[in-house]
């Protein structure tokens, strides 16, 4: 899940950086802080968003730089667990597939795939069902429910484990075709019915 933050802190303005616009500076050291970082709290922190600096800051006896309080907004990317959400798979491992979602890969294990046998081809970078003769290679757009998150300490990289085992998940291209039979099977089940009743 996709959010926008607002938050406090206190940033260093370094004494080289004196004469530059403060608002530019501020916004220079909040992205070096929060970029990129994994929190536990925040999520993958993508990017600031906006930054309002305090033209009113503080000296510390020993150090050059001036400290400013400063007001801004992350947007972050926070999985969470039982989320469905769609992603385009970036490799393809004997174990797995790796599905890009927001900012991170997570894990899809081949237990969690398809209820079928699958036997992954290295050459073509393929994992394949035995018996649905179903393909999932590098590229596929999957819809996948979100089974486990962790973030783990801060500057980690955490991980994510997705699962298409469930009805309406997977690769979109089964999930069209799936929707088509049904409808198909459907639209045959009311012919049916109607000719049962202009019969009596």
């Amino acid at each position: 899940m996709f959010k926008l933050i607002d938050l406090q802190d206190t940033i260093r303005i370094p004494p080289e950086t004196f004469g530059n616009p403060l608002e530019k500076v501020g916004r220079d050291q909040v992205k070096t802080k929060y970029e990129g970082i994994v929190d536990e709290e925040l999520g993958y922190v993508i990017a600031v968003t906006s930054v309002e600096v305090s033209p009113i800051g503080k000296i510390i006896p020993g150090d050059g730089a001036t400290y400013h309080k400063v007001t801004f907004s992350l947007l972050t990317f926070y999985p969470v667990i039982q989320e469905i959400v769609e992603g385009d798979v970036v490799e393809i491992a004997d174990f797995g597939a790796f599905v890009r979602i927001g900012p991170v890969d997570a894990l899809l294990h081949v237990s969690q795939l398809l209820d079928d046998y699958l036997s992954y081809d290295e050459k073509q970078g393929v994992l394949l069902g035995k018996e649905t003769k179903r393909r999932l290679t590098s590229g596929d757009h999957v819809r996948v429910r979100i089974t486990a998150v962790s973030l783990g300490r801060a500057g980690g990289s955490g991980k994510i484990g997705v699962t298409a085992r469930q009805p309406f998940l997977g690769k979109l291209e089964w999930l069209k075709l799936e929707a088509s039979k049904t409808k198909k099977t459907a639209e045959k089940e009311a012919t049916e019915s109607k000719e049962e009743s202009s019969t009596k």
